[in-house]
């Protein structure tokens, strides 16, 4: 009987002392340890693992837990219009992108060397997947990313002009480590806004590197920017440290189709 009690009063002194482990993970805010605690004893118990090596499994599974939840924050707070990785684009239907150079440009040295990156190419051509898959890389890895359409950019800085606080939006985009500004040249551009952009790319050259799209060669963006001076001037800052890829192919949005109607010219 007393051998009984012993055991109950053991057995109630671990569900206490377990009880109380829980409250404290959760208290700690220690998600994944507490989630797998159950799991780690039984283990443990099973197996007779040392408790250093309970710990270190459960320490390194709150590790992963935590840098993959940063990840996905990082990823959700970098504003990209969709979510797509190198692994998507598809490089043999696009022969005129260089596979090699990409994948320097996933290696993020690019940052490292303050090295700008522009997509010049015609519409649907993969312009935006490839700086969208680049900034994806870098925000996985904790580095601070924001993606931004040039057109909505340009309105910000319109409206800052209108507002005497040009400076302020300049500073506020130039805290990113990478800044991604994409479809350059659909719109024509106030000319207050051109020179906000230019104060813009200014802050950055060579600190901060910027990733741009567009479907115009530079010979046009004095067109764009209405204002040949500004247009160089930005041109200048920008290329002066850049890796220029020109995509000429196919367009994806009519990749389907076009199989679709061979295949149609195939039957018949």
């Amino acid at each position: 009987m007393m051998k009984l009690q012993l055991l109950q009063k053991g057995i109630l002194r671990y569900m206490t002392s377990f009880n109380v482990l829980k409250n404290n993970m959760e208290e700690l805010a220690l998600t994944k340890m507490l989630e797998i605690l159950p799991n780690v004893i039984d283990k443990s118990t099973k197996n007779k693992t040392s408790l250093v090596d309970s710990l270190l499994e459960l320490t390194n599974a709150e590790i992963e837990f935590r840098a993959e939840r940063a990840k996905k924050i990082n990823i959700t707070t970098s504003h990209f219009p969709y979510i797509k990785t190198f692994k998507d684009f598809d490089f043999l239907y696009q022969p005129s992108v260089n596979k090699e150079q990409i994948a320097d440009l996933k290696s993020l040295r690019f940052i490292e060397t303050k090295t700008n990156i522009i997509f010049i190419g015609s519409s649907g051509e993969g312009k935006t997947h490839l700086a969208t898959a680049i900034g994806i890389e870098a925000a996985s890895q904790r580095i601070s990313t924001y993606f931004i359409n040039f057109a909505k950019l340009m309105e910000k800085l319109k409206q800052a002009s209108k507002e005497n606080r040009v400076e302020q939006v300049v500073k506020h985009y130039l805290k990113y480590t990478v800044l991604i500004i994409d479809e350059i040249g659909y719109l024509p551009v106030d000319k207050a806004a051109a020179y906000g952009f230019f104060q813009l790319i200014a802050a950055r050259y060579e600190f901060r590197p910027t990733i741009l799209t567009t479907n115009q060669s530079f010979s046009k963006w004095p067109d764009v920017f209405g204002d040949a001076v500004i247009a160089n001037a930005i041109i200048d800052r920008l290329v002066h440290h850049c890796e220029i890829i020109k995509i000429t192919g196919h367009s994806y949005r009519v990749k389907d189709r076009n199989l679709f109607d061979e295949d149609a010219e195939t039957r018949s």
